[in-house]
């Protein structure tokens, strides 16, 4: 008599987006893909936090996109988990065309920056919403497949996390930026079922050391 085999038992894993903690940047340019922007302190304590909001759960492998504020932000997660960050030029921030200036809605207003803005699909960073969303997803495939069974953190930045979640919830990718869910420090947490995507999470480990330092400021 042959056994029946087995169904095979679906791999659950999750992969953690969270974007890198607060920036020192007292002349408060948009920096972008600038060299030489590194957390503040509270972005340090930022980092330690959600290390320590991690702490028990089962990752195994931890991704950084090159900037140093990722590379920052990653460091203290892996070093808890034993691990070392893994640099993947996929997660990066967009280029953007703005870099290195203040700018506020004026700026962009200005005629001189008119045919940045003309089309929606490819915003004035220049890299087209697609290709985001493309080479995030790229990234986040290799994760899951990396840690199957387990967890993984990719820490990358705002605008390629919100687009991949919008590509990933079946929600246009063009937006406006004041309404993305992708604070600072937070996890947008992808599960799956084996190769389905099973549920998107959002949370924000550090959202009251955030609240605390504002309140700080404006006293």
């Amino acid at each position: 008599m042959t056994a029946t085999p087995m169904p095979a038992v679906p791999t659950r894993t999750v992969v953690h987006l969270m974007r890198h903690g607060e920036v020192h940047n007292p002349s408060g340019v948009l920096y972008g893909r600038l060299d030489g922007y590194h957390l503040s302190d509270l972005g340090r304590e930022m980092a330690e936090l959600v290390t320590r909001h991690l702490e028990t759960n089962d990752i195994v492998l931890v991704v950084a996109s090159p900037l140093d504020r990722a590379q920052q932000t990653a460091a203290p997660i892996a070093a808890s988990h034993g691990l070392t960050v893994q640099t993947d030029p996929r997660v990066v921030e967009s280029e953007n065309y703005f870099e290195g200036r203040h700018v506020t809605t004026k700026d962009l207003l200005h005629p001189s920056h008119w045919h940045k803005l003309l089309n929606p699909l490819k915003p004035s960073w220049g890299e087209p919403y697609d290709h985001i969303a493309a080479r995030m997803l790229a990234a986040i495939d290799e994760a899951r497949r990396v840690a199957a069974g387990h967890e993984a953190v990719i820490v990358s930045h705002q605008l390629p996390i919100w687009t991949v979640r919008n590509e990933l919830e079946g929600r246009r990718l063009w937006h406006d930026p004041r309404k993305r869910e992708c604070t600072l420090a937070s996890l947008t947490s992808l599960a799956y079922d084996g190769d389905d995507l099973e549920s998107i999470a959002y949370s924000e480990p550090a959202a009251a050391l955030l609240a605390r330092a504002s309140r700080s400021v404006g006293a």
